[in-house]
C-alpha cells in the first residue's frame, strides 16, 4: 500500500508531509469501517478531497458520513504515527 500512496503522491505532484505507514494504515482501518471502500479511495479523498460517490460529498460538501470518515482517519492516523 505504501507505493501505491507514493505513486498517487507523485503523480497529483504533491508535497507529502505526512509518515506513508500511517497513512497506509489509517486508511486500510478507515476502509475496513466503512464498507464497499477501498483504502486507495481513503487516500485520494484525504490528500486531495476526491469524493468516493455521494458517501462523501453533496453539492461540494462533506456528508455526515464523510466528516465521520476525517475524523476516524486523523484519529487512527495519530494513533499509528
Amino acid at each position: 500500500m505504501n507505493k501505491e500512496i507514493l505513486k498517487y503522491v507523485e503523480d497529483e505532484d504533491l508535497d507529502l508531509k505526512h509518515n506513508v505507514d500511517a497513512l497506509s494504515y489509517a486508511a486500510i482501518k478507515t476502509a475496513n469501517l466503512f464498507s464497499d471502500i477501498e483504502p486507495m479511495q481513503v487516500i485520494k479523498f484525504m490528500l486531495c478531497n476526491e469524493p468516493i460517490g455521494s458517501f462523501t460529498h453533496s453539492y461540494g460538501f462533506h456528508t455526515r458520513e464523510g466528516r465521520a470518515m476525517r475524523e476516524f482517519f486523523g484519529n487512527k492516523y495519530y494513533e499509528h504515527e
